[in-house]
């Protein structure tokens, strides 16, 4: 009876210490949950201490404070939003893992915000609400406010649903929609908004275009040749160099023109340059990894990924310099109308450059990696050559479009090439003579290896190239096609929505925090 006794208690213990340990599995978990909110709300705090150090004492220094505080949130919510664009592709390709990407990204995000960042921000503090319009210096402190709350909001909505929006957008709505609050709306310039609404679709179609000429290329020249790796020694090269002397005019358009005056002819100089030197290191580093690699295109992989690795820092370290500016113009703004500065510029302080910066790269980090998989995997599936394809569209339509003065979005721009390497790949796939015949010639050689007893080696590689994943690995019936479209639909409407809604929406939730403060002051 005892031992019965005890072998009870013994099992009802046991059980007791297993609710126990999942009680803890999920305590831990749910901590786990909160740690990035927390650290989140942490450095919100240290960035309206920086501010007080700095302006205590001083006219307006509660008002600065707190706004530095929401410069802050708008920060995290740029690194966790817009920097996804940057390396989302060479993530999806897994040229990079998650966390190579994301120290990448914050290091190179910080530089190019710390280095080349500091700017006039003529644009957002006086080009889209008319100045003379809203002459009340405490009445423009709190169109900016509510600006910079309601786009930072915005943009962390996006976040949640999962959809990578301009942020530029997103604070040019917020500023006009607190300007038409404030003096109406004939205090907005409209051929601004005119711009960025035709951005709406300039960005995405360009930068859709020229990652769908890339990768066409590199399909007919590379991918569909019979012998691959002859094709990757005369082209891979040069690609590499197209896109390193597009990183040069890029880099020189986004951030070093911030930094030093540069014509348009030097830029093009520059990236030349960068194309000629780029180009012979680029032949002699293909030549030596070439011949090690079989006939197949996954070996054509190797060749880009250190290619995607350099491209994710450099279009990290440009947007760094250039998108730092919509966490902190609205801030320096404030700083500037608050201090009672009579002088028409707006400067921005180093500590709030600061601010965005690190803000910037601490967003990316804690909330950054589900809008990168959403970007890098999850639209549609990318390798080394699609990822490759879209960090050139991305340089490319820069420079494209700062030359012919068009509107357009770094974000929409990458997250458009994404999309049109997708549908691309759906209409090559179904449409394609020449991979019918490259199939079609594969398969006849494994066939003729399997009936002739060649080697088990040889007839595998032929059947191993007819189902290759970088082939497209989706079969040629057309109803497969459209029971397995390589582009996911329910993305591409979310993320078309969220653009188009994006202005409007962040204008709307800053009309609204306007009156509100109003109403409190």
């Amino acid at each position: 009876m005892n031992e019965f006794a005890a072998e009870t208690r013994k099992k009802t213990l046991d059980k007791d210490l297993e609710k126990l340990a999942h009680v803890e599995e999920a305590a831990s978990f749910v901590a786990r949950g909160l740690v990035a909110p927390g650290l989140g709300l942490l450095f919100l705090a240290l960035s309206g201490i920086i501010a007080a150090l700095f302006v205590m004492g001083e006219p307006g220094s509660v008002v600065i404070i707190a706004a530095a505080a929401i410069g802050g949130y708008m920060a995290l919510n740029i690194g966790a939003n817009d920097v996804a664009n940057n390396v989302g592709p060479a993530v999806g390709a897994k040229a990079l893992t998650m966390g190579g990407a994301l120290a990448i990204a914050a290091v190179f995000e910080s530089a190019g915000a710390l280095i080349a960042g500091a700017d006039v921000v003529t644009t957002i503090s006086s080009g889209i609400v008319d100045p003379a319009a809203v002459a009340d210096k405490d009445v423009f402190i709190r169109l900016m406010l509510a600006a910079v709350i309601a786009s930072a909001l915005w943009i962390n909505i996006a976040t949640w649903i999962g959809a990578p929006v301009s942020t530029t957008h997103s604070v040019v709505g917020g500023v006009a929609g607190a300007g038409i609050a404030a003096a109406g709306f004939a205090a907005v310039d409209w051929a601004t908004m005119g711009g960025i609404a035709a951005s709406w679709v300039i960005s995405p179609m360009l930068g859709a275009l020229f990652a769908t000429i890339f990768l066409a290329f590199i399909k007919a020249n590379i991918i569909y040749r019979e012998d691959k790796i002859a094709a990757a020694r005369l082209w891979v090269p040069i690609l590499i160099a197209v896109m390193a002397g597009a990183f040069g005019a890029y880099l020189a358009t986004k951030g070093l023109k911030r930094v030093v005056s540069i014509s348009g002819l030097q830029i093009a100089v520059l990236g030349l340059g960068c194309f000629v030197m780029v180009w012979g290191l680029a032949k002699i580093g293909v030549e030596s990894q070439a011949a090690e690699l079989e006939n197949r295109n996954q070996s054509l992989r190797k060749l880009f990924r250190l290619p995607l690795i350099f491209s994710a820092a450099l279009l990290s370290f440009a947007h760094g310099a250039n998108d730092v500016s919509n966490a902190v113009a609205p801030l320096a703004a404030i700083v500037h109308a608050a201090s009672g500065e009579e002088s028409s510029v707006v400067g921005i302080p180093l500590w709030v450059m600061v601010i965005g910066a690190f803000g910037i790269s601490l967003g990316l980090v804690l909330f950054g990696p589900k809008l990168i998989r959403m970007v890098g995997g999850q639209i549609t599936k990318l390798n080394p050559m699609r990822a490759f394809c879209v960090a050139l569209s991305a340089a490319i339509t820069v420079i494209v479009a700062s030359w012919f003065g068009l509107p357009v979005s770094s974000t929409h721009i990458a997250v458009g090439a994404v999309f049109g390497v997708g549908f691309f790949r759906e209409w090559y796939t179904a449409n394609s003579p020449r991979r019918r015949a490259y199939l079609e010639r594969k398969g006849n050689k494994a066939r003729a290896a399997r009936k002739q007893g060649k080697g088990h080696d040889e007839a595998e590689a032929g059947s191993a190239a007819i189902g290759d994943p970088d082939i497209d690995d989706v079969p040629v019936s057309r109803e497969e096609i459209a029971r397995r479209r390589l582009v996911r639909r329910a993305h591409v409407m979310t993320i078309a929505t969220a653009w188009v809604t994006t202005v409007p929406a962040s204008a709307v939730l800053a009309a609204v925090i306007f009156l509100l403060l109003n109403l409190l002051t």
